[in-house]
This record gives C-alpha cells, sequence and structure tokens, in this order.
C-alpha cells in the first residue's frame, strides 16, 4: 500500500492571494504538501520556502519551466534543494514551441533526458506534466507523450487531461505505472459545461476515481496526489471539498 502525500498545486489559487493566506488555508483543511508554479517561487526560494514552513507544509513537487530547466538546470537544482523538493516538474509547452514531427518529440526528450541525468545526480527528480496535446495522433498514430518519457524523464499524469483528451485513464495509468512520480487528481464537469472552464472539484465531477483507485495503488513511485483546477471561482470551496474526496478515496 502506498502511503500518499495529498498535495495542492497553487496555481489552482492564483487568482486570490496573498500566498500566506492561501497556505494557511490548506493546513488548516489538512493539507501535507503544496505544488508551487513558476514564477510564484520566482528570485526568492528561500522566502518561499520560509511561509511554507510556517505552516508545517512541505514541497514534495514544482513545475518549472522547461528554457529554465534544460538551460539552467544547475539553478533549478539550486531551487529545489532551497524549497525542499525531490521532483521538478516541466508543467507545459506553448503551442508555438510544440514540435510536430517524431523527430522533434525524440530531441525535446533528448534535452530533457540531459537535465534529468543532471539532476539525479545532485539527488533530484525530473518529471513531465502533460495536458492533452501531448495526446494528439502524430503520422503513424503514435502521440507525444510516447516519445516524451523514458529513463530518467519520469511522469506527473494528470488524470483529468487524460480524460479530457480522449483516453482510458485507468490504460494509461497502468501504461505509465512504472514511470509515475505523481498523480494531478483533476476532475471534469459533465460535457458542455463552460463554467469554471469545464473543470470540477475532485470527487464532484464525472471521473470515477473509485474505479481508477487500485491502479493508482499500482504505481509504488507515485506518492503524491495533487489536487488541481485550472480556473476554480472560489479557491478554497474547491480545496475543501477536493481533499474531502482524496481522503475518502485513500481511507
Amino acid at each position: 500500500m502506498v502511503n500518499h502525500t495529498i498535495s495542492f498545486q497553487l496555481y489552482s489559487a492564483r487568482n486570490f492571494p496573498p500566498l500566506e493566506t492561501v497556505l494557511e488555508g490548506l493546513a488548516t483543511i489538512g493539507y501535507d504538501a503544496v505544488e508551487p508554479y513558476y514564477p510564484l517561487y520566482g528570485d526568492d526560494p528561500a522566502g518561499y520556502r520560509a511561509k511554507v514552513d510556517a505552516v508545517g507544509l512541505k514541497t514534495p513537487t514544482f513545475h518549472a519551466p522547461l528554457t529554465g530547466v534544460t538551460g539552467e538546470t544547475s539553478r533549478f537544482i539550486d531551487i529545489a534543494g532551497t524549497i525542499g523538493a525531490e521532483t521538478i516538474v516541466v508543467p507545459y509547452l506553448v503551442a508555438e514551441e510544440r514540435p510536430t514531427t517524431i523527430d522533434g518529440w525524440k530531441e525535446l526528450h533528448a534535452r530533457l533526458a540531459t537535465a534529468a541525468a543532471t539532476a539525479k545526480a545532485a539527488g533530484f527528480g525530473l518529471a513531465w506534466h502533460n495536458h492533452d496535446f501531448e495526446y494528439f495522433k502524430l503520422v503513424g498514430g503514435t502521440r507525444p507523450i510516447d516519445y516524451l518519457l523514458g529513463g530518467d524523464v519520469k511522469a506527473e499524469l494528470d488524470i483529468g487531461w487524460v480524460v479530457r483528451a480522449g483516453e482510458n485513464p485507468a490504460n494509461e495509468i497502468d501504461r505509465l505505472a512504472t514511470q509515475t512520480i505523481a498523480y494531478h487528481i483533476k476532475d471534469l464537469a459533465p460535457a458542455g459545461t463552460t463554467v469554471e472552464d469545464g473543470w470540477a472539484d475532485v470527487g464532484h465531477g464525472i471521473v470515477d476515481w473509485k474505479a481508477l483507485k487500485t491502479h493508482i495503488d499500482d504505481a509504488v513511485d507515485a506518492k503524491v496526489l495533487v489536487a488541481e483546477h485550472d480556473n476554480p471561482a472560489d479557491w478554497k470551496r474547491f480545496a475543501t471539498r477536493s481533499f474531502a474526496s482524496i481522503k475518502s478515496l485513500l481511507a
């Protein structure tokens, strides 16, 4: 049985400053950890760490930009150490920077693998966080995700985006079980919903989390479950209801 850490992606509360109030609220709800995004910790990772420590939370994973991770690897390794993180996660690639060919995705993997090897030597992991575009079909029917991961480049699998991409989440969880270091626990509203960009509080959407639980448990290295909602109207409502759902699922 995996002893999961329940984390909260701070991007979900980006529209509701200040950070200190959010952190205090998350600690009160019962979260174990948070996952910050760049530039939240920016040029003051020690200051960020102090705020998290003050409320008794941890930062096992954090999101960092591709250009920084591959171009300033040592800097982001230093940040990881400062904020107490175990894994650096690349979260996104804007449309104009996405490769359009298999060779292009392979080249991107090679860049990530170089950074991952450097991070591993320093005692840290490196992972890729998916959206839906990694599942768009390439020539021959393969997908970018098939080339991005492997070796020291692990997965932070966003289950909500897997579902939104039209994939079977159980199959994808199983396929990547040995490569996944964390899951984004993200739920979807019913098809056609436009409120809050079509996302839902965890356990209040269409994803069958009970059916996925045993699959998630089989990924023994995926110890962090990160609650995320890309555009909640009320961060605390989302955080509270989602924590309750995740906690119930783990029980």
